[in-house]
């Protein structure tokens, strides 16, 4: 499986068990998870020439970690060179003006740390993983792959062949498929409707002088979010930074208009004819932007939903009472723009229909009555207890502290959190459920061996 947006809510396999991991993570191991555990106090600063900072102290473990966002993700894509961001991002590691690829991945793996850089829809990553006595060096890497690129000719040949030899899997994927297939439904002329990756067609397209010059346009210090955190001072830090970072050069960044994506006036099917034995089913419409203020009841709402595993609607209905589906989810994924809601599972072909019409009748439950006190309470009491998992070693924190940056969160985000979460009401989670679910116009894609799955098309 390739590159997808993150999920609103996380899963819930620990729900059982979260409060005893927590108490042991506290009291057993009073090293980084301990000290993540802890109140962050993340101070930020934007450097001269224009990149924006976030260090966070914590000295329990000899370790540095640095995570890297720049705003040169997928939606920047020409429709016609799909990819092109996906393939900039994989490319950094792959050679610079003084390093070539092999002497890269030598250097990283004699001082035993981790360095690598991902392509996303809305931005590209770069992370790297350092013991303190060698952050020099580290940084020295990192900055090398990010400032001084050289996209050499027969890596990107090499690297392009890897994605497309994954995209041509990718078709025998049912799940794969049918996900493409709703994306480019549900988004329309939005970028979200094209995979990350590109396609069988854009890829070839996309030349050496497209990496370039794709890279002269976005990756620049004032386009780009770093965080420091572990066993660093600011002040270190900050001499880090003009050391390593000094020299690169601010430049403006070019405007882009997103079109956005717009609801379907009516309800879509998609059928896709595979001689399977099992039914992949994603119904679903557009969702909401990590920006929205109702994103924490939805939150709340949607574990209620689906997003709450084994303690959700959905998989008490569908699958145990019902035995109609293996595992069934739902999902709202909050980007820079609004992504989707989707309700994904997996049934038996003669099933598919039966299924479905049993996800329709609990969307139209949860907006016409109000949810339970023990569904609301229970719900609260996981998404705030499990929290703290999230910040529990110090690359879960730069990894959050960029993201909490990236949608203007605001830096006591951590601290805010479970009261934005414990301020949910049962009249919240009615009122988004109304808001931002459906029913009635609804995308439906099925890839299944159609003759048995006999899904109803109006």
């Amino acid at each position: 499986m390739l590159k997808h947006r993150p999920r609103i809510v996380s899963n819930c396999f620990v729900r059982l068990f979260f409060l005893g991991t927590i108490v042991f993570l506290c009291r057993d191991v009073p090293t980084e998870a301990a000290e993540a555990a802890n109140p962050l106090s993340p101070k930020r600063l934007v450097t001269d020439n224009g990149m924006t900072v976030i260090v966070q102290e914590a000295h329990s473990l000899p370790v540095v970690n640095v995570q890297v966002i720049v705003k040169a993700g997928a939606v920047l894509d020409p429709d016609d060179k799909a990819g092109l961001a996906n393939l900039t991002a994989d490319l950094l590691e792959e050679g610079t003006a003084t390093r070539s690829a092999t002497q890269i991945a030598d250097a990283v793996d004699f001082i035993g740390a981790g360095l690598s850089a991902d392509g996303g829809e809305d931005y590209a990553t770069a992370s790297l993983r350092v013991l303190k006595k060698d952050v020099k060096t580290g940084m020295d890497l990192l900055s090398d792959i990010l400032v001084h690129p050289s996209f050499p000719e027969p890596e990107l040949q090499r690297k392009r062949q890897e994605i497309m030899g994954e995209i041509i899997a990718e078709k025998d994927q049912p799940g794969e498929v049918a996900d493409k297939a709703f994306n480019q439904i549900v988004f329309g002329a939005n970028p979200y409707h094209r995979p990350t990756e590109g396609t069988e067609e854009t890829l070839p397209a996309i030349t050496r002088a497209d990496v370039a010059q794709f890279y002269d346009q976005y990756y620049h210090p004032n386009n780009t979010i770093m965080t420091i955190v572990g066993d660093i001072t600011e002040s270190e830090a900050l001499d880090l930074l003009k050391t390593y970072f000094g020299s690169w050069a601010r430049n403006p960044i070019p405007t882009v208009t997103i079109p956005p994506a717009v609801g379907l006036e009516k309800p879509v099917v998609k059928l896709i004819n595979k001689d399977l034995t099992q039914a992949n089913i994603i119904l679903g419409h557009l969702g909401i932007d990590r920006k929205n203020p109702d994103y924490y009841a939805v939150t709340v709402m949607n574990y209620i939903l689906g997003g709450g595993g084994f303690s959700s609607r959905l998989m008490t209905n569908i699958r145990d009472n019902q035995g109609l589906a293996y595992s069934i989810d739902s999902h709202f994924e909050a980007s820079a723009f609004p992504g989707s809601f989707t309700v994904s599972l997996q049934t038996r072909n003669a099933a598919a229909q039966l299924a479905i019409d049993g996800v329709l009748a609990e969307l139209r439950k949860i907006r016409t009555a109000p949810v339970t006190d023990r569904e609301l309470e229970d719900t609260k009491a996981f998404l705030i207890g499990s929290f703290p998992l999230r910040i529990d070693t110090s690359a879960k924190i730069a990894g959050l502290l960029a993201q909490i940056e990236f949608y203007n969160l605001g830096l006591d985000y951590v601290e805010r959190y479970p009261k934005l979460i414990g301020s949910v009401t049962k009249t919240d989670v009615q009122r988004v459920a109304q808001k931002y679910l459906d029913p009635d116009h609804l995308t439906l894609v099925v890839v299944a061996k159609q003759d048995e799955a006999k899904i109803r098309q109006n």
